[in-house]
């Protein structure tokens, strides 16, 4: 069951290398702090299950942001109904995300191409609009579902459990321990080791194989006598699961849940994450969230005096000219920046960043009169 080729143990290594090493390698690169390098692992969790969908069965979701909301929602209610410990939060997040996706994909799935992900999109709207409005004593509205110091928590009060927090609101605690700094990194970045081994197993598994299929002939499978949808559905909450995992978590790190998560432009930021770091492919995913979520935390916050310290040394006419130019691209208008790598992603290289490096190192060995092995991905 645990079991991988050599060639995926080596890549789970080497991953989880990178991953537990983030706050070496983000340092010089202005982003190794613990709340953004937790973004960073929460969101590489939810492209990890978008590209199971996605990226083996060709399906394209603009609605899995519904999930992360559910996800969300859920960890706050286990915090205020039953204990401040993350465990079964994590749970009930990632089992509830998978009831909505079983629904939500039983009719969406009757369709497919564009009129699917119309029906996920019009889903997702459907779930942001109770959730903003006419769900408010569940979700509490615009304002959000937040913690209070006077929430039942059944378990800890049957357990005498004091108040994780001391005298302010309660925080999320694992085993009695604050989920927050470097610890609460280092819970999500264990999660998200965990979930690259899973999408490994599911893509190297028999199952995996079948969602290929579907996706490179679906009528030829169907002809075949093949029954695709019980495939299908079952990638959709796989993947749904994973979302409702990351939302959860981003209760855990903020424990605050509101209708902002399930908006549509959550879910289109997922499939500009897989589409940067490569469709179909197990770590591009995960590299087009780290990029975008560097661009959303670090370009962000680059202003104008910034630009004129880096850009001291040159004449100020220089400078001027330079800094006014930059700054479209920073700040307010890092937006611009990502627009512009994601057009040059999608013309020269529609496989993402992974092709962009396979292709360079390709070049690189025949340079060196090397002959490249075959199926790089």
């Amino acid at each position: 069951m645990f079991h991988l080729s050599r060639k995926d143990q080596v890549k789970l290594a080497i991953f989880a290398l990178v991953v537990v090493t983030m706050p070496i390698w983000l340092a010089p690169l202005g982003a190794a702090y613990p709340g953004l390098m937790q973004k960073f692992a929460i969101y590489a969790i939810f492209a990890i299950g978008f590209n199971i969908l996605f990226g083996l069965t060709g399906y394209l979701s603009f609605g899995h942001a519904a999930f992360l909301g559910v996800g969300s929602y859920t960890a706050v209610w286990s915090f205020k109904l039953l204990t401040m410990d993350i465990v079964p939060a994590l749970i009930f997040s990632t089992l509830l995300a998978g009831v909505f996706a079983l629904v939500i994909g039983f009719f969406s799935l009757r369709r497919t191409g564009i009129y699917f992900s119309i029906l996920t999109l019009a889903f997702a709207q459907m779930c942001y609009s109770l959730a903003y409005s006419v769900l408010t004593p569940i979700t509490n509205g615009e304002t959000g579902l937040l913690l209070a110091r006077n929430d039942p928590r059944v378990i800890d009060a049957a357990l005498g459990a004091g108040t994780v927090g001391g005298a302010g609101l309660p925080t999320p605690a694992l085993l009695g321990n604050t989920v927050s700094g470097y610890f609460g990194f280092y819970i999500c970045a264990a999660l998200l080791i965990l979930a690259f081994f899973i999408s490994q197993k599911i893509f190297a598994s028999p199952f995996g194989l079948a969602l290929r299929g579907i996706k490179s002939n679906q009528t030829r499978m169907i002809y075949t006598g093949f029954n695709i949808r019980p495939y299908m559905l079952a990638a959709f909450v796989i993947s749904g699961m994973f979302a409702g995992l990351a939302g959860g978590l981003l209760s855990v790190t903020d424990p605050i849940a509101g209708a902002e998560r399930m908006r549509w432009t959550e879910s289109g930021n997922i499939v500009l994450m897989t589409i940067l770091g490569g469709v179909g492919t197990l770590i591009g995913p995960v590299i087009g969230a780290w990029v975008i979520e560097y661009f959303e935390n670090i370009f962000s916050a680059i202003n104008k005096n910034m630009l004129n310290a880096a850009f001291d040394f040159l004449p100020d006419g220089v400078q001027n000219l330079a800094v006014t130019v930059l700054s479209k691209f920073v700040g307010e208008g890092w937006h611009l920046t990502l627009g512009l790598l994601f057009v040059l992603i999608v013309v020269f290289l529609p496989g993402g960043l992974v092709e962009g490096y396979l292709k360079l190192v390709a070049r690189i060995r025949r340079g060196r009169g090397t002959k490249p092995e075959a199926g790089g991905k």
